[in-house]
């Protein structure tokens, strides 16, 4: 472990315990380096990395603060850094599977949880991906805001940030499959109903065997697709 990699430990031991909760404000950058023994450059390095990381924020003219330390903020790079990925095809074909293990058991704990109002909105979604069937742009954004909506459901923000960062990575491919593919948005369409109609009677176990089917399909239709890529021509 580098220097700079220690002093960073020690500030996050510092928010850890509790001794710098989110929202407060960090001691100047002398007293900070004082209190946990590092030099001011070593200081000034972990600060910055951690404000990279969204753990810290600076403040010009003000001072450096905790953020709020929400999933949502802590992974917010998680997206960009899967997005550098589009070019491997390997390194694609891993993250559906995560999003394989994951999606399935978040929509059957959504079915447990989800209110009236959280299924209303998963069902204007499902009648706007109906009405959008013809416009694959459209289609896929109403898909992304369904899914969204029904891992929201779940309360865990964690699980709704990874879904998000992975799931969104596969929207070029499926975009590319229904321009090709004149039975994939119907195909899309009954997937997603049959996960709203689970969702609807509140069966955990149906519902987890819908968005299981779902992402199976989408995971075959990512394949198909990175194999017509790589055997085109460069």
């Amino acid at each position: 472990m580098s220097l700079t990699d220690r002093a960073i430990e020690q500030i996050r031991e510092l928010i850890r315990t509790g001794a710098l909760p989110p929202g407060s404000k960090l001691p100047p950058e002398p007293d900070l380096a004082a209190q946990l023994g590092l030099s001011r450059n070593l200081a000034r390095e972990a600060v910055k990395a951690l404000a990279v990381a969204r753990v810290l924020e600076i403040r010009r003219g003000d001072g450096t603060y905790v953020t709020s330390l929400q999933p949502s903020l802590l992974f917010e790079g998680l997206g960009g850094a899967v997005e550098l990925l589009q070019g491997d095809s390997a390194a694609l074909q891993d993250l559906m599977e995560v999003r394989r293990l994951l999606e399935p058991v978040a929509t059957a704990l959504a079915a447990i949880r989800i209110s009236d109002e959280q299924l209303a909105e998963v069902q204007q979604h499902l009648d706007a991906m109906r009405e959008a069937r013809d416009d694959v742009e459209r289609l896929n954004a109403h898909d992304a805001a369904f899914h969204r909506a029904v891992v929201s459901a779940t309360g865990n923000d964690t699980l709704l940030t990874l879904l998000e960062a992975i799931s969104g990575r596969t929207l070029r491919a499926r975009i590319w499959r229904g321009l090709v593919d004149a039975e994939a948005a119907g195909r899309t369409l009954a997937e997603h109903e049959a996960i709203f109609t689970a969702l609807s009677t509140r069966d955990a176990a149906l519902s987890q065997a819908a968005a299981l089917l779902h992402v199976s399909s989408t995971e075959r239709g990512l394949r198909e697709y990175l194999r017509t890529t790589e055997s085109l021509p460069r």
